[in-house]
């Protein structure tokens, strides 16, 4: 079975079920896919756009946001690459007050054995592990 891509539009309409014909026709999809009668993909860069748009333009509280994200990274036939540093940077984002991306690579160092970080951003000092050096 081949996979097909998700992106972040559909998740979107899914999530904020602004368009009743478009909102069914998400839905089915992942319907489908949890049925295993479709493979479904997408991609760490989606997941980040679909967690800031949720939050600028919709308005969807943090807490809200984190527990569809955490939903849909668990969804059975999505394949998600770097899934687990997600999951991950997910806890580290609910624990701290620190924007997704940096909760993000904060994980991806520890994955990768890296724990110092040239970068003028403060909110890394608040990440243990991390050590935040200004060039």
């Amino acid at each position: 079975m081949r996979k097909k891509f998700i992106d972040t539009n559909i998740f979107l309409r899914y999530l904020i079920k602004d368009d009743s014909s478009k909102y069914h026709k998400c839905r089915e999809v992942f319907k489908r896919a949890i049925e295993g009668k479709i493979y479904l993909a997408t991609s760490g860069m989606v997941i980040a756009e679909l967690i800031w748009t949720l939050l600028s333009y919709y308005k969807v509280s943090k807490a809200d946001v984190i527990e569809k994200i955490s939903i849909i990274i668990s969804t059975e036939n999505l394949y998600i690459h770097d899934k687990d540093i997600i999951a991950d940077a997910l806890v580290l984002y609910s624990r701290k007050n620190i924007d997704y991306i940096d909760a993000y690579n904060a994980v991806f160092m520890k994955y990768h054995g890296v724990n110092e970080i040239y970068s003028h951003d403060k909110d890394f000092d608040a990440i243990e592990g991390v050590k935040r050096l200004e060039p």
